[in-house]
């Protein structure tokens, strides 16, 4: 099988949630390495070119700032407890717009959910976040039609998850939506996740 390799840009901040990106990194640059293709190469970018602290001090060297980034196909924006403070500046906001205006997915984790609605990206969308942070993501982006315990919602090129651990299905379900079913299936059982793509928890295209 050939497949046309997509950047995939994962901003990263102090006080990330560690798993948040941690969990769709690992997905996304494992996805179809076992068949020989490599769908999706992985770049961490922040906001400066320094060093990252992360929820419970892991320190991350992120490969880019958004300055010197190059351009993504993909979008990743992760949670936790420094999306407040990410929501706040203005420079990352326009980045993550303008950013978005070229990507063929833009994607949301837990709290980053916050960020994408602070860029006016949800507006009149369909979203979800951590269960912590639904009322918040209501005062940000008031018009988002919120899917409370849905694990991920899919709006075509915009596609959000619940908290923490719900970032692993959504990154399985991008790839399945881009690659193939199999090959997400394949990439849960590599990294040993249950995961069965159910719709019982899913709101938006189905793979």
């Amino acid at each position: 099988m050939s497949v046309r390799t997509r950047n995939v840009h994962m901003l990263i901040f102090d006080d990330v949630e560690v798993l948040d990106f941690c969990g769709p990194f690992e997905v996304f640059s494992v996805a179809g390495r076992r068949h020989g293709i490599e769908p999706f190469q992985v770049y961490t970018v922040a906001p400066e070119p320094l060093p990252v602290t992360a929820r419970g001090g892991l320190s991350i060297n992120p490969n880019y700032s958004i300055a010197d980034a190059p351009e993504p196909d993909l979008l990743l924006v992760p949670g936790g407890p420094g999306t407040r403070a990410l929501i706040q500046n203005e420079k990352i906001i326009d980045w993550v717009k303008h950013t978005s205006k070229n990507v063929e997915i833009a994607m949301s984790v837990c709290s980053g959910a916050l960020v994408l609605g602070r860029a006016g990206l949800l507006d009149g969308l369909k979203a979800t976040t951590h269960c912590g942070a639904i009322d918040e993501l209501r005062s940000v982006a008031p018009t988002v039609d919120i899917r409370a315990g849905a694990r991920v919602v899919d709006n075509g090129n915009v596609v959000v998850s619940a908290g923490v651990s719900a970032g692993i299905d959504l990154a399985l379900h991008v790839v399945a939506r881009l690659i193939g079913r199999a090959t997400a299936i394949e990439t849960a059982c590599y990294i040993e996740y249950d995961w069965s793509g159910s719709a019982t928890n899913f709101d938006g295209k189905t793979q």
